[in-house]
């Protein structure tokens, strides 16, 4: 269920999903929530799984794009939305977040402008740790941790 009444951020978030079907991740979740958290999309491979941020936009606002306004603030949210999501699925995939910046023009709703920053950001080292040496991953949620080692 989508809860996304703006249509330049339906068009958006359906951009967002074409794009990461295309790369060959199956779309999960579109807004998924849980309590105050929110992901725009989930969408999973073989091996990840993809938390992603769609920003879609009529303008690019000067020089600014709209994958630019993704803050500090609002990874965090991701990572605590990601964290819940895999705790309460119990997965045990690779986890990567994602920016989608997409511009609309909003006459016409053709799409101006795509921007897919794949594996945007990392998680803070509290949460997901990696081990150099094996190329091992790790995710950890309170005191459950899961991952390949």
């Amino acid at each position: 269920m989508t809860f996304v009444t703006n249509p330049i951020g339906i068009i958006g978030e359906s951009e967002a999903a074409r794009m990461l079907e295309k790369k060959g991740f199956k779309v999960v979740e579109h807004n998924w929530r849980m309590g105050h958290l929110e992901v725009d999309l989930i969408a999973e491979s073989r091996k990840e799984i993809v938390f992603a941020e769609v920003k879609a936009r009529t303008t690019t606002f000067g020089d600014i794009n709209p994958e630019e306004y993704v803050d500090e603030n609002k990874k965090r949210r991701m990572i605590a939305a990601a964290n819940a999501y895999i705790k309460h699925r119990k997965l045990e995939k690779k986890p990567r977040f994602d920016i989608i910046g997409i511009v609309v023009n909003p006459l016409t709703n053709e799409i101006t402008y795509r921007s897919h920053l794949e594996d945007a950001f990392q998680p803070y080292l509290r949460t997901i740790g990696t081990t150099s040496h094996s190329g091992g991953w790790t995710w950890g949620h309170r005191n459950k941790t899961i991952g390949k080692r």
